[in-house]
């Protein structure tokens, strides 16, 4: 990728923009250089989530006042004059359910992604057109996480809600309407919620009644995530500090905003594989071709092109659960030897499990501490890269070329053990790259081109926030790969399942 052109502070004065990142536990608002990337300052304000079982609630108020104190604190640190920046624009958590009363106030609090309740009401929805039949019109079998179930099981489980409900939006649609005014979301956002078809671009009429909600009630799709939604308003800029009437982009959800972080898309890197590492693990790359397996949600690119993405719900967090477990610090383990466990602690969704519970097998007099927290790290690779073989990849070229490297990045990409898990369970070439905050330089790059008119995806090719150290790839250890899925396969559901 090309350098990041020098500036000389002497002769060019800063134009900035700020990428926001909405994400499940905090937002971190990213000051961004518009001519060259730099990543000028950071700043972040937690999020408190709530619910026992498979419950997992948010207030979208908190949200909003999340976004406040990280825009200032960001712009503190940066020292920039507020008049500096020229654009905005928000990365969510994807999938959340925000139900807004007629003056847009939150109804009660957000139903987040991980929220498993819902699974009943997908189950049902996959089974009203059957997993094809999905596949088909959205390219997504309903799981719990998506927000056409939780509609679903808001309208059984909380009908008055549901009755008094005016609006429903995304955790970023609402925050990108409390910057504009403007009801807007894009179409990488709108394809995770099982509304939305990504060949045409539009609601899907026969969904929305199959699940009882208007199309007036949703958020209007942008063409892409840096198009245009609208200007911030008055209160929003006096609330944040920044000049009123800057560009707001429609914005998209986190995983496509990492992507354009990346540089992946139409201008940029086409069919190279991403295995992002944090509360959930994901595999996913940019591609033009349509997916068609129950193992991916067909996304939307926010450029244009397709996402397709697996995602589990137990990575990061579900090993630090089994570290604490057994006293150890997270990088003291060492391959699982012959222990096997399925970290699925929270239920799952990839497999679609979501009343699961962990599972260990395997286990012999001479196995340690160590190898046990080592097969949880197995367990939750193995999970994520299932998936891999899915993407709707278009094949390296040459027969003898070796396989794409995978870029690795979130929470996980930072710890030598899951790093060294991916590249033996893998036998690919990884990729880490050197920027930390890449949803956020994402929704940047959509500012950006929202100011600019400039397409996001070049424009981040251009910062380089996509470059990094590429590690070779090692043999692959197929050993444990098939011990894993032995036990997966063979568990799956009779002991995984321990809830109805």
């Amino acid at each position: 990728m090309p350098s990041r052109p020098a500036r000389n502070p002497a002769t060019a004065p800063v134009s900035a923009v700020i990428g926001v990142d909405s994400s499940t536990q905090s937002t971190k608002a990213a000051v961004v250089d518009t001519a060259t990337g730099r990543l000028l300052a950071v700043g972040r304000a937690p999020h408190t989530v709530t619910g026992q079982g498979g419950a997992r609630e948010s207030d979208p108020e908190q949200w909003w006042q999340a976004l406040r104190a990280a825009v200032a604190a960001a712009l503190a640190e940066s020292g920039l004059d507020p008049a500096a920046v020229t654009g905005i624009a928000v990365a969510g958590q994807q999938h959340g359910l925000v139900t807004l009363d007629a003056d847009g106030n939150p109804l009660r609090p957000a139903l987040l992604w991980n929220d498993t309740r819902s699974a009943p009401q997908a189950a049902a929805l996959t089974a009203a057109l059957g997993r094809e039949g999905w596949l088909d019109r959205t390219g997504s079998v309903p799981v719990a996480s998506m927000t056409a179930a939780k509609w679903m099981w808001l309208r059984e489980n909380e009908p008055a809600v549901a009755a008094a409900t005016a609006a429903v939006r995304l955790p970023h649609d609402f925050l990108t309407e409390r910057l504009s005014g403007a009801a807007v979301t894009d179409p990488g956002d709108a394809s995770g919620t099982c509304w939305y078809d990504p060949d045409t671009q539009g609601y899907d009429p026969e969904l929305l009644a199959l699940t009882g909600i208007r199309a007036d009630m949703l958020s209007t799709v942008a063409a892409t995530g840096a198009t245009r939604a609208g200007h911030l308003t008055a209160e929003a800029a006096h609330a944040l500090g920044l000049p009123a009437g800057i560009p707001v982009a429609a914005g998209t959800g986190d995983n496509m905003a990492a992507a354009v972080g990346l540089g992946l898309g139409a201008e940029g890197l086409l069919d190279h594989p991403v295995v992002s590492l944090g509360t959930s693990g994901t595999v996913f790359a940019a591609t033009r071709n349509r997916p068609h397996s129950a193992l991916l949600a067909g996304f939307a690119a926010t450029d244009g092109t397709r996402l397709p993405l697996g995602c589990t719900l137990n990575c990061t967090l579900a090993v630090d659960k089994v570290a604490e477990l057994l006293g150890l610090d997270r990088e003291d383990a060492a391959p699982g030897g012959e222990a096997v466990l399925l970290p699925f602690l929270d239920g799952e969704r990839t497999p679609d499990l979501p009343a699961a519970s962990g599972l260990l097998h395997g286990l012999r007099h001479d196995t340690t501490r160590q190898q046990i927290l080592g097969a949880a790290y197995e367990g939750a690779v193995v999970a994520v890269l299932r998936a891999l073989d899915e993407l709707p990849l278009v094949p390296r070229q040459a027969t003898d070329a070796p396989d794409a490297p995978l870029r690795l990045i979130g929470g996980g990409a930072r710890g030598t053990m899951w790093v060294e898990t991916v590249r033996r369970l893998s036998g690919r070439a990884v990729i880490l790259p050197d920027s930390g905050e890449l949803v956020a330089l994402g929704a940047a790059a959509l500012a950006a081109g929202a100011a600019t008119g400039r397409d996001p995806v070049a424009l981040a090719t251009e910062w380089g926030t996509g470059e990094g150290r590429e590690l070779p790839a090692v043999p692959r250890d197929t050993a444990i790969w098939d011990r894993v899925t032995s036990v997966l396969d063979r568990a799956t559901p009779a002991l995984l399942t321990t809830r109805p």
